[in-house]
Formats: structure tokens, C-alpha cells, sequence
């Protein structure tokens, strides 16, 4: 979602910018205790995992009559300077039986990245994926965010529940191969992702000849503030009624300012997020506006929500 205010002229860019799911499903049987261990069975229906659809939302393209000119490139989630995951699973050969060279690994509970098995393994037919503990990972959806570049053959999208360490445990049906690999889920470095934001803005903008943005000082609570309320409504509109740019209001001296907001489950990274952004025209349109000088942006992580992830970026001049 994207939004322009230009002078005292109030410019609202309509557009839902958020790829976003419904999480809903049960979990059924995920993991089996025996003898006070934990111990996996090999079941013999898919009831370990929640087999509802993961699908993201479409994208309303904004208006503006903004007047200011924008060189726009068309950008992808796979350029070297946005990437969509933050760990790459090893890809080398895995011992026979075996489904990964790792032996733990760490992920931040937005999540940030589906769980794959290697990327060398192929034609695996059908799966079984279960966890130790429901309280940290409690399953998985039957399916990976291909959006996101995961192989629905070699990923499944985790349902994280909260930080903690839990076992994996996925195997064929046919018995071929079985492994099981530990998982670490860390809370997102929320400040941190907010200035990861602001560089990877500025790589972009470098990129197309433009000036650097520095950190909106003026705005940043007025941005944290945005994020926050699209947990409640989702649009340029407060939940109390008033214009979005009501939070950081344009100085009587006049100035220009923006707005982009992203909420749901491809938008669980600084670099995912702003690959998002820039897949849509409206919304790479604020982040290339060559007359902005600050950005602050904001980051709501609320696990207990629908999308959990909530971002807004604050574009100005002042």
C-alpha cells in the first residue's frame, strides 16, 4: 500500500500493497513421545501436517497526480541486491538416507525463511514433516511460499508458534530416506530490520542515479506508529478515521511526503519486504521519488495477529 501527500494537496495512493494469508487449519498428530524421548513414527497418512492453502493477496494498482518525475526499473526478489532468504540450505550431496548436511540451524519467527531439506535431493515423492515441540514450530502448511523461490518438492512453510528450539524430523513414505535437524527460532531484530530497510532503499536508489535518503528523525515514531495501526485497519485511512499523513503532519513551510505499508507472510525480511515494494509500480514509485530526502520506517512483529508482520515506510522532506 502506497500513499503521496505533495504540498497541502492530500494525494492517497489506493493500492494494497501486501501479499498476505489467511493462516487457519488444524494440526493434527504432529509428534509422537515415546518412552520419555522423543521419538517420530512414520505415519501412514499425511496428519502431520495443516493441508490448508497458502496463497497471497493481489495487488490493487495506486493512483497518484503527483507531479514529481520517476525513473522506475523493474526490479525482481532475485536481484543481487535483494535476496528473499536469509540462510541457503546446503546443496552439496547428503549420505544416502539422509535429507540434510546441517545439523541445526536458526530462524527468526516472522518466519523468515521456509524449512528445505538439500537443495541437491530430487524426485522425493511424498513426504511426512513433524516437530518435538508444538509450542515453538507446532507443523507445517503442505506447501512452501513459492513466491518467495522455495520448491514445494524440497520445502514445507513452517507454523511457528514462538521462539525456542525444537526437532525436525521429515522422511519419504518409502522409507528411503529419513533425517532429523534441529531449528532455532529467534524473535526479529526489530530495530536492526528497520535500518536494513533503509540501506537496501538507498542500494535501489543508488542503482537508478538517485540521492541517498538519510533517517527520517522527524517522522520515525509517526512510522512506527503506522505499522502498529495496520494491525487494526489495514489502509492510508487511521483506524480513528483521519489521513495517514495526520501522524507526521507537512510542516506549514510546506514539503512533500509519502507513505508504503506491506503487512502478511511475504513480507518477513527487510529484503523481502522491500522486493515486494518494488515489484509494484506505485509503491517503487515512492521509493525512487527523487524529490525525498528522509525515510523512517516502522516494524511490528505481533505473533498473536492474523499477518504478524506489519511495515510502513514514511517518506519526506522534512
Amino acid at each position: 500500500m502506497a500513499a503521496m501527500l505533495k504540498q497541502t494537496r492530500w494525494t492517497i495512493l489506493l493500492s494494497i500493497n501486501a501479499v498476505a494469508v489467511l493462516i487457519a487449519g488444524i494440526l493434527i498428530a504432529s509428534a509422537i513421545w515415546f518412552g520419555g524421548g522423543t521419538e517420530f513414527r512414520v505415519v501412514g497418512e499425511r496428519s502431520d501436517i495443516v493441508e490448508d492453502s497458502v496463497g497471497e493477496m493481489a495487488l490493487l494498482e495506486s493512483v497518484s497526480d503527483s507531479n514529481a518525475k520517476v525513473d522506475t526499473v523493474n526490479v525482481t526478489g532475485n536481484d543481487d541486491y535483494i535476496s528473499t532468504s536469509s540462510h541457503e540450505f546446503d546443496s552439496s550431496e547428503v549420505p544416502d538416507g539422509e535429507l540434510w548436511n546441517e545439523n541445526s540451524i536458526i530462524i527468526y519467527a516472522t518466519p523468515d525463511i521456509d524449512i528445505c531439506v538439500s537443495g541437491s535431493l530430487s524426485d522425493l515423492g511424498s513426504m511426512y514433516w513433524q516437530t518435538s515441540d508444538t509450542n515453538v514450530i507446532s507443523g507445517f502448511y503442505d506447501s512452501a511460499r513459492t513466491w518467495l523461490g522455495y520448491s514445494d518438492e524440497t520445502c514445507r512453510y513452517p507454523v511457528i508458534k514462538g521462539s525456542g528450539t525444537t526437532t525436525i524430523i521429515a522422511g519419504t513414505y518409502d522409507g528411503r530416506r529419513k533425517d532429523s535437524i534441529s531449528v532455532t527460532v529467534m524473535d526479529p531484530p526489530v530495530e536492526q530490520w528497520k535500518h536494513e530497510v533503509l540501506t537496501l532503499v538507498n542500494k535501489v536508489r543508488t542503482k537508478n542515479n538517485l540521492g541517498q535518503l538519510v533517517w527520517g528523525t522527524t517522522c520515525e515514531d509517526a512510522a512506527d506508529t503506522r505499522a502498529t495501526e495496520t494491525i487494526t485497519l489495514y489502509a492510508h485511512t487511521r483506524p480513528d478515521g483521519r489521513s495517514w499523513d495526520t501522524v507526521c503532519p507537512t510542516p506549514t513551510s510546506g514539503g512533500v511526503s509519502g507513505e508504503n505499508l506491506a503487512i502478511g507472510n511475504a513480507a518477513v525480511s527487510p529484503a523481502s519486504v522491500v522486493a515486494l515494494w518494488m515489484g509494484s509500480e506505485s509503491h517503487r514509485a515512492n521509493i525512487l521519488n527523487p524529490e525525498y530526502t528522509n525515510l523512517a520506517v516502522g516494524f511490528v512483529y505481533e505473533p498473536d495477529t492474523t499477518y504478524r508482520t506489519y511495515w510502513s515506510q514514511f517518506f519526506s522532506t522534512f
